[in-house]
Formats: structure tokens, sequence, C-alpha cells
């Protein structure tokens, strides 16, 4: 049985997340620091809380830094916020990122409602490891009032089309984000969790 942690920054309202995993046949903990040595097949930062306090507990509350912790290739899933703080800044913020991935965290534009809530499908722009059997305009529950912009375009692998392209999943190395929430996408967020603890056991 695969084993995981989440990382609880301490907003709390992550019983879903949990659940979903433990239906796919994890074994979940969740967390509050690293302060012991990693014995996790994986790691998510889930997708609720704000950017400054989030980094703020991940960087300044665990004896072990976060990079440190998955140096040996762990692979970690970041949806919403947790996928926000792969990057080296956020107009949410003064705090820096966790810089994992190049790029920033922008505000959604004006003419849309923030934040923004309800189910978009997504464009698949290129293979990815959790968007196997995925299929390209399948629907997922977004929550947001950001989005990411990063340097490159080569480590997104799906968008949503909100008459702007928001980034809806990128992957670099052992790093895995979604700007919405699989936990809440039915059959398709399901699919993706399995690919995440399938990635988990190899």
């Amino acid at each position: 049985m695969t084993s995981v942690a989440i990382f609880d920054y301490g907003a709390g309202n992550i019983f879903s997340l949990k659940t979903s995993l433990e239906k796919a046949g994890a074994t979940v903990d969740v967390i509050t620091n690293f302060d012991k040595p990693n014995g996790y097949s994986g790691l998510l930062l889930p997708g609720v809380g704000n950017f400054d306090p989030a980094v703020k507990s991940i960087t300044e509350s665990s004896k072990i830094k976060f990079k440190e912790y998955v140096k040996d290739g762990t692979p970690v899933l970041g949806i919403c916020l947790g996928m926000e703080m792969f990057f080296e800044k956020s107009q949410e913020g003064k705090e820096k990122g966790l810089k994992i991935m190049n790029g920033e965290v922008i505000i959604l534009p004006d003419s849309m409602k923030v934040p923004h809530m309800g189910w978009n499908d997504l464009e698949i722009k290129r293979p990815g490891k959790i968007l196997q059997g995925v299929d390209n305009g399948a629907w997922v529950y977004f929550v947001h009032s950001y989005r990411v912009k990063p340097n490159s375009n080569d480590i997104i692998t799906a968008e949503a089309d909100y008459g702007i392209k928001v980034p809806a999943v990128v992957e670099q190395d052992n790093f895995f984000g979604t700007q919405f929430h699989p936990e809440k996408s039915g059959s398709v967020g399901k699919i993706m969790i399995n690919n995440f603890l399938d990635v988990c056991k190899r």
C-alpha cells in the first residue's frame, strides 16, 4: 500500500482530499512539519489557505528544509495554492515562493468574477504522467483567484480557457501541480489521483 503525506498549513479543510486518497488505496498521514526524515512515497500540498502563511509554514517551521525533504525524487502534488507555491513569487503576498518552477503567480483579470468557481474543460497540450487516461475536454472543478504564469510553457501539460488561457496542470521532474481540485472533480479527478499514486509507487 502506498503511504503519502498531506502537508497541513493550518487552514484545515483537507478531509475530502484525504478521503479521496484513502479510497484510491493509499495510507495517508497529515503532517505539519518536516522534522522527521521522509518515509513517504509521495507528498501533497493541498489547495487551501493564503500564500504567505502557507509558504512560511513550509519554510520556517521545519527542521528539515522542503527541498531537502524531497531531494530523493519524492513525487509532490500541489493543488491550487499548493501548485502556486512551486513558483518564485505571488501577487497574493510578499513572501518568496519555493522556487521550484520559474515564473510567478498573478491575479485573474478584472474581466472575471473573482474567485472563479466552477467546472471548466481541460485543453491537453502535451502528455503528462497524471493526465494518462484523461480525455481532452474533460471537466474539472476550479476555485481560485490567481493563476500561474510560468517563464516557459514547456511545463504546462493542460490549460483551461476563460477567455484567457489559464495553466491548469504543470509537471516538472517529480513535481506535479493542478490549479483545480482533483478531489472535487469526480471521476476525472479520481483518474488523476490514481495516476499520482502510481507515480509514487515507482
